[in-house]
């Protein structure tokens, strides 16, 4: 029975899982405070008392247990709602109870909801330090009588019945003495049942960095065999194509960060195995053109490429760049979209199929059965983790030998999270921007503000600029999204009355030709101001726009308000940021804020919102197994996650596949986690 509550409550199927439940804290049981040193910022704490009373209040399910405990300092009220009737058996007034738990005020009076409690003895405070581990559980856990001191009892005796056998090492000896790590056997016991703080910090340090090398390791390995094993193309030369757009059509001077990504792709292409390279750079900071030069670099090769983006709007703008710069070059360009007319569509395919076209450029619509490649071999995704993994592969299946794949994002991604999320592939960053692009001014403005960041807008609208007013997007209401839309729409339009003012609105409701028609009239100057929501977020190159006003900026994350902000400050003028928000914020919207206007660099933001929000939340990252870890923080322990990175690079280089006599231990735990051979069941 309570095996099953075990599997169903916290996912502990084994004997392993169970020693994998780690402590959440440590209670030092030396250590007991007096009831008076409770004030309004004590957070969890230990006291010892008598039950004074016991008392069952409320009726039915409304059912609670109070219990007060007193001692020479004062008195402390207990309170339970779940599982009341067996804490009311299992307490006694008169006697004295150890309690802890986690302090809260009611009615400006201290209280412990759900405390753990134990009867006062004597070997309790013999003088011996003491840490017992106080463990994740759940309430109907604690109903059953597996609360945290019980799930530390059934750890406590399996750790009594096994040995160093049972828990192997994992880590090659070297590295183990390179960092004075303690052996895996002893980490785990001292991590549920130290004698010390600082047997628990050592215990801490080496399964933080387990977790961290294993993972490395996986990934250095999983790199290592596509590069050895991957076919590829093999892009000969740089040839007509590629020097006479360099030398003759280039717009600019790349940048330093452009020339070193283009370098690098040119290597990886001449390689004969499978490219695959996530390019992150910043809003602005030139992607495209690294991306065509290198489609250039395939059609030199004899070779089609396929650029993919996730809107119309970014394919659209994306088609029209590229069409643009290659007008007076010999290189055919198409583009297909879901809205491709039937009529077009056959035309583009055919010309598809027989190699007419040289560059395709599309939404998802370029994966669909029906398109067919005479030869792709170079794909560009932009925005990748707008793709989901399905959709991608079908991209590299359009050829016999898998194309090179470019995958972009304009989302910086921190460091560390590259170094975990993304470690199986080689990664490009883009860290500079073009020379002219000035940074872009953000201001918070609150409610009470509306007036002038209105007048405001008039005024960069007289000296012929134009303005974004952007409006959240509820996930969890749409039709509160379209609301708050259409209620902003004719808020704007009472400020900016036609026909002195031209408007533009786009919002995910709307039919796909209307949409692209109201943004082209905002890209062409039509209109001044476009309302919308988020999704201009990619996509929208306007130069002319000048101001970005973010309506509720507190409800958006990080990473979003700087997608956003991106989409002004793309021409030679000053341009701002204003970040309209009500008068009472969050703390953590406050932050976010602060952020914000402190910096436009993507990769500070980038950092700081990892911080805040936790890989687990980072735009797709939300199912990467790598970021499972149980201790370890790529937030917090980047040092130790740097150390673990450079061991496992290490490892994979010299000995790729774990066959040295010091690698077996780690070779042997690879496997059984790969087949996940588990310890007999908890019955």
């Amino acid at each position: 029975m309570r095996g099953d509550m075990l599997r169903k409550e916290l996912g502990i199927f084994t004997f392993r899982d169970l020693l994998n439940h780690f402590p959440l804290r440590h209670i030092d049981k030396t250590k007991v405070n007096l009831i008076s040193e409770i004030t309004p910022y004590t957070d969890f704490i230990q006291v010892a008392g008598r039950i004074t009373d016991i008392e069952m209040l409320g009726e039915k399910r409304a059912k609670r247990l109070v219990a007060h405990l007193r001692d020479a300092s004062g008195m402390l009220e207990l309170t339970w709602f779940q599982g009341a009737q067996w804490v009311e058996k299992s307490l006694s007034v008169g006697s004295e109870y150890l309690v802890y738990g986690r302090v809260n005020f009611f009615n400006s009076k201290a209280q412990i909801t759900h405390p753990e409690f134990e009867l006062l003895t004597e070997t309790k405070a013999d003088g011996k330090p003491f840490l017992e581990p106080i463990y994740p559980t759940t309430e109907k856990l604690k109903v059953r009588g597996l609360n945290a001191r019980q799930i530390g009892k059934l750890t406590y005796n399996l750790l009594a019945q096994i040995s160093e056998k049972d828990i192997p090492e994992n880590i090659p000896q070297h590295i183990l003495q390179q960092h004075h790590f303690i052996s895996r056997f002893k980490a785990v016991c001292d991590i549920h049942f130290p004698k010390s703080l600082k047997e628990y910090e050592d215990a801490l340090q080496r399964l933080k960095f387990e977790e961290l090398f294993i993972a490395q390791v996986r990934l250095n390995i999983t790199r290592m065999n596509r590069h050895n094993h991957s076919k590829g193309n093999v892009f000969e030369k740089v040839g007509e194509l590629f020097n006479s757009f360099y030398n003759n059509y280039l717009p600019f001077e790349l940048t330093n960060a452009q020339k070193r990504v283009v370098k690098e792709i040119r290597i990886d292409t001449g390689k004969g195995h499978q490219m695959n390279r996530l390019l992150q750079g910043d809003v602005g900071s030139g992607k495209t053109i690294v991306a065509l030069l290198s489609m250039l670099l395939a059609a030199d090769n004899g070779f089609q490429s396929c650029m993919m983006a996730p809107t119309e709007i970014l394919a659209q703008q994306h088609f029209q760049g590229i069409t643009n710069l290659l007008k007076d070059m010999p290189v055919k360009i198409c583009l297909l979209t879901g809205s491709t007319k039937s009529k077009k569509r056959k035309e583009v395919l055919q010309g598809i199929l027989d190699g007419e076209f040289t560059i395709i450029v599309g939404t998802h619509a370029v994966i669909e059965d029906t398109v067919q490649f005479k030869n792709l071999g170079f794909a560009v995704v932009d925005e990748q983790h707008r793709f989901g993994v399905a959709q991608r592969a079908a991209l590299w299946k359009k050829a016999a030998v898998p194309p090179h794949i470019l995958v972009m994002t304009a989302t910086p991604i921190p460091r560390t999270l590259a170094m975990t999320a993304y470690g199986d592939l080689d990664y490009s960053i883009m860290d500079e921007l073009p020379p002219g692009r000035k940074p872009i001014a953000t201001v918070h403005r609150n409610e009470m503000h509306r007036m002038k960041v209105m007048d405001f807008i008039k005024t960069e609208i007289e000296k012929g600029r134009q303005a974004y007013i952007i409006y959240p997007l509820i996930e969890e209401s749409e039709t509160l999204s379209y609301e708050d839309l259409m209620q902003g729409y004719e808020q704007v339009k009472s400020y900016f009355p036609e026909p002195k003012y031209a408007i533009s609105m786009v919002h995910g409701r709307m039919p796909a030709e209307q949409k692209e028609t109201n943004m082209a009239r905002f890209v062409n100057g039509d209109t001044q101001i476009m309302v919308s929501t988020t999704v201009i977020e990619v996509g929208v190159d306007v130069k002319n726009a000048s101001v970005m006003v973010i309506e509720s900026a507190e409800k958006f994350g990080l990473s979003q308000l700087h997608q956003l902000r991106g989409r002004v400050g793309r021409g030679n003028e000053k341009s701002f940021c204003i970040l309209l928000t009500s008068s009472k914020i969050s703390n953590d919207a406050r932050e976010r804020i602060k952020i914000m206007c402190s910096t436009n660099d993507g990769f500070k933001i980038a950092e700081k919102d990892l911080e805040l929000r936790g890989p687990g939340e980072i735009e797709g990252t939300k199912q990467s197994g790598v970021l499972n870890f149980k201790l370890a923080s790529i937030v917090n322990d980047r040092d130790l996650l740097e150390s673990a990175k450079i061991s496992a690079e290490d490892i994979v280089e010299k000995d790729p596949e774990l066959n040295a006599t010091g690698n077996t231990l780690l070779k042997n735990f690879l496997l059984s986690q790969k087949g996940k051979t588990l310890w007999s069941k908890i019955s």
